[in-house]
């Protein structure tokens, strides 16, 4: 792929660090403008709107689900028509606008019920009020379909893979954007909660309002020092196009030496950025849309009836990233928890710091920043110095490795939330508070850290491992794609937690009203039992995980250095990310 002007071609020499802060600030705003609600959203949904509990998890999860399922849409535009400057740009100004909407909607009383009185039952948010709340929300997940999945991406871009100084900061930028990123969910999880919960909703959600829109300004006025490159067309289609042709083909013996199979580098021209992928042994039913018959015209083919290597080789890349994209749901299944019930117990101990200053239950979370930006940290500066003297490979230990780690603490996590949920029942009984649901149980809300702090030593580990995973793995023309499916783990982990939900709580529900999840009393429930449930079926993840990473191939580029016009012709390098 070329870009767009010699201008960007001479910035790429100076490295992608001068780009950073415009690409960062964009980040930044969003994670602001979305943290800065979703983490305190159930208070907003049960204090506010007077939602039941369970349906507020559950809208809290939709919503979750939602913004990250939407990257799918803005990575189809990004990289098939509009590149990711343009979407990155359309998708803040959506954002922008349901944030807007979002703000007007919790300063107008009307867009909300009237607040509680005594003990009269609490009047719920009317339909015409949840509509204005639903359409901000979705407006949203719009913003944030076009922003997640191109951000990421779009920095790495600035990155010139060419450069033997800058290809090692690839992997080091990963590890820094998910610290950028961490830093601004702690500001959200901390200054902005406490105004949500101590001044007002309008400027809690103003703010990140405000920050948004300044996001936007920055992010364009970088514009001139970006590294822009052309979107390569459809990988949806080209993916379609091999798999249709390998089924018209099915009946064709495959050829006995892979470099019978077709090639031709003018076709793959824009798709082969970083150098084209080399064949590989697995699924050679797919080979088929390369085998050459009377009936193709090497020329000009149609490609819905033969195809490159290079192309056969992007579907097997993507099939092969299944089975472990799909080990990472479960992790975000239980770091939802976090956002729902964790909170809810928060909000029933003592958080109190000193006599006059208490935690608000939505800062909880800011354990979990901490953790996972001090881990962030010490393993770019130390852990990966370390490692790399036993491994040899400059990012210390593969991304494969690193999910694992993440995988064994987050099932820790869970199965310690558990027994610390025993512990705050246990007290609630001891003082006669089980009935007593608006009573505050006298035990420290710190007995909660553990929980929180495993979730963000997870993450540090899992998520950056797997966001890594995902655009070092994926075909280079799919970037933006490759960070659509990391999100939607993320929205797929948001829905079953939301299926999870339900199905525990219609049927655990017992004739006298018990439930391992209740409506009103977290006292009178059974969530150490969801926690261990959610704790099992992890435990089966990791096995499941351990499983596929054994037997998962890396892929292999074939890289062409024309940097040389001497006579020995060009270079040709076979590389794999574990060399890397």
């Amino acid at each position: 792929m070329e870009n767009n002007n010699d201008h960007a071609r001479s910035r790429r020499k100076q490295g992608g660090l001068v780009t950073m802060p415009f690409i960062f600030a964009n980040e930044i705003c969003e994670k602001l403008a979305v943290v800065g609600f979703s983490t305190n959203m159930i208070s907003y949904l049960t204090t506010q709107l007077h939602m039941p509990l369970t349906k507020a998890a559950n809208t809290l999860t939709n919503f979750g689900g939602t913004a990250s399922l939407t990257p799918l849409l803005g990575a189809f535009i990004s990289d098939s028509y509009a590149g990711k400057f343009w979407t990155i740009t359309m998708a803040s100004v959506l954002y922008q606008i349901g944030m807007v909407s979002l703000t007007i909607s919790a300063v107008l009383p009307q867009l909300r019920p009237p607040p509680c009185r005594g003990e009269e039952v609490c009047k719920q948010a009317t339909d015409g009020q949840l509509a204005v709340l639903h359409i901000s929300l979705f407006l949203g997940a719009l913003g944030s379909g076009g922003i997640r999945p191109c951000v990421v991406a779009f920095g790495a871009d600035q990155f010139d893979e060419s450069d033997p100084k800058q290809t090692t900061k690839t992997w080091s930028y990963f590890n820094w954007y998910y610290f950028v990123m961490g830093a601004a969910i702690l500001v959200a999880v901390t200054v902005l909660v406490y105004i949500q919960d101590n001044v007002g909703w309008g400027l809690g959600l103003g703010i990140p309002t405000v920050a948004m829109f300044l996001s936007i300004i920055a992010f364009i006025v970088g514009y001139p020092l970006y590294r822009n490159v052309n979107p390569a067309g459809s990988p949806f289609t080209r993916l379609m196009q091999v798999a249709v042709a390998a089924f018209h083909k099915r009946n064709v013996p495959n050829v006995p030496d892979p470099n019978l199979l077709y090639q031709n580098d003018e076709m793959d021209a824009s798709i082969s950025l970083g150098g084209k992928l080399v064949h590989s042994e697995q699924m050679k039913f797919l080979d088929k849309a390369a085998i050459v018959t009377a009936e193709d015209n090497s020329k000009t083919p149609n490609k819905w009836r033969l195809n490159t290597v290079h192309r056969v080789e992007e579907l097997k890349s993507i099939i092969r990233m299944g089975p472990i994209w799909a080990s990472g749901i479960l992790l975000i299944t239980a770091y939802a928890q976090q956002g729902t019930f964790s909170l809810q117990q928060a909000k029933t101990m003592d958080r109190h710091i000193t006599k006059s200053f208490q935690i608000p239950a939505g800062s909880m979370s800011v354990f979990t920043i901490i953790t996972m930006l001090t881990t962030t940290a010490l393993y770019d500066r130390v852990l990966i110095r370390v490692a790399r003297r036993f491994t040899g490979l400059d990012r210390g230990i593969s991304f494969l490795h690193r999910m694992g780690i993440g995988f064994v603490i987050s099932t820790i996590a869970t199965f310690v939330a558990g027994f610390v949920e025993m512990k705050r029942k246990n007290v609630a009984l001891a003082h006669g508070l089980i009935e007593h649901s608006h009573e505050t149980i006298p035990i420290s809300v710190f007995w909660l850290v553990p929980q929180y702090s495993l979730h963000g030593l997870a993450e540090a580990f899992m998520s950056i491992g797997h966001l890594e995973f995902f655009y070092d793995q994926a075909p280079e023309s799919m970037t933006s794609t490759a960070m659509a499916f990391f999100w939607t783990s993320i929205s797929l982990g948001n829905y079953i937690s939301t299926f999870l939900v339900s199905l525990v709580h219609k049927f655990t529900a017992g004739p006298d009203g018990s439930n391992w999840l209740p409506d009103t009393n977290l006292n009178k429930g059974r969530l150490e039992y969801f926690y261990w449930l959610i704790t099992l079926l992890q435990f089966i993840n990791l096995i499941y995980y351990l499983f596929c990473a054994k037997f998962y191939t890396y892929k292999q580029i074939q890289i062409h250095d024309r940097g040389d016009s001497s006579s020995e012709g060009n270079h040709i390098e076979l590389a794999t990310s574990e060399t890397v």
